[in-house]
């Protein structure tokens, strides 16, 4: 489905105002201290040895104090989540700086599954996006250190055929979370409009009934308390084939190959076309789509992260650390000895 990015407007730090272009080109008027500092140099009549001083010297009862530095263990400070992406792409990542955020942000991750536990919160958060575009790999990294009795992944297979003639969210509704959980969907019920669509699994009706019930469905699940997040990631075409050639080429990886994205492949303005019109009818205000750009697997990761921590105003309940209890006294009992248990060959 088409990845292509929306145009971005300039960001320029509002401290210089001369690079305060606007979208026409037109610098905007200056303002302000800005004004004024600017009449001031341009008449050159202004007292700047008296200004000097005055800056220089502290108010009474007021030593100058230096700003405190951030420490460089603090916690991930709160974004925008409505901010534009930077248009220009970035440097790949160094590993060892990628852990070291990525160790800080699961941290954060603890803290915001402790949050959704105490206040009963329900959150389904949606993966969706072209084959090989990192979806499972960040599915992975929020996983892998919360409790999967709280945070659990959704990654239905392909229906049966009694689950065919069933209403077709009926499959998607008994994974909802109950208060207290969380669910990352690995692919949801956007399959109709994107797979379904293009491979011609659904019909033409079912297709344009989707596109009619799904953002009644999705509102629904707002209004009963759900807190709905989707993502779609983006991939381009040259990402995609290194990522599918080094999936053929490596063992471990066979499995995450399938018939269905050798077929992505093929019909790749199919799937853009398909995923437009999914954007134009479910891109709701009560459930709005969040694009993440997949080229860089690690920045990716962990501006999902960062994103997810965003989109829910959690606190840290972290608990006090405990004492372990003294350990029971073995007041004569007799283990058995250890030939009679079979233990595995050590191999290594």
């Amino acid at each position: 489905m088409s990845d292509e990015k929306p145009v971005q407007e300039a960001v320029v730090s509002a401290d210089d105002p001369a690079k305060n272009v606007t979208e026409e080109g037109t610098a905007p008027p200056a303002t302000g201290k800005t004004a004024a500092s600017t009449s001031t140099k341009a008449s050159g009549k202004g007292d700047t040895k008296a200004e000097k001083s005055r800056e220089q010297k502290p108010a009474k009862g007021k030593p100058a104090v230096a700003k405190a530095e951030k420490p460089a263990d603090a916690a991930p400070a709160k974004v925008n989540v409505n901010e534009t992406a930077h248009p220009i792409r970035k440097p790949k990542l160094k590993t060892q700086d990628y852990e070291k955020i990525l160790a800080k942000l699961q941290i954060e991750l603890v803290k915001l599954q402790e949050w959704i536990k105490f206040k009963k919160l329900k959150v389904v958060v949606l993966f969706e996006g072209r084959d090989a575009a990192g979806k499972g790999g960040t599915i992975k990294r929020i996983t892998e250190s919360l409790s999967p009795r709280v945070t659990r992944v959704a990654a239905l297979p392909a229906p049966t055929d009694r689950e065919k003639t069933e209403w077709y969210f009926q499959r998607y509704v008994q994974h909802l979370p109950a208060g207290g959980e969380m669910v990352l969907f690995d692919r949801s019920w956007y399959n109709r409009a994107g797979v379904e669509r293009v491979m011609g699994f659904c019909t033409e009706d079912e297709y344009r009934e989707f596109l009619r019930s799904c953002p009644e469905f999705e509102r629904m699940l707002v209004r009963s308390g759900i807190i709905l997040i989707k993502y779609w990631f983006s991939v381009s075409n040259e990402e995609q084939e290194r990522r599918f050639q080094e999936r053929i080429f490596t063992p471990s990886k066979h499995w995450k190959l399938s018939p269905m994205d050798l077929e992505s492949r093929a019909r790749w303005v199919e799937y853009s076309k398909a995923k437009d019109a999914m954007f134009a009818h479910t891109d709701i205000k009560q459930a709005p789509w969040y694009v993440v750009d997949g080229d860089d697997k690690k920045r990716a990761r962990l501006n999902v992260i960062t994103h997810l921590l965003n989109m829910i105003d959690y606190e840290d309940l972290t608990p006090q650390p405990m004492v372990l209890p003294p350990r029971q006294e073995e007041g004569g009992y007799v283990r058995p000895p250890l030939s009679d248990q079979t233990f595995i060959p050590e191999v290594y």
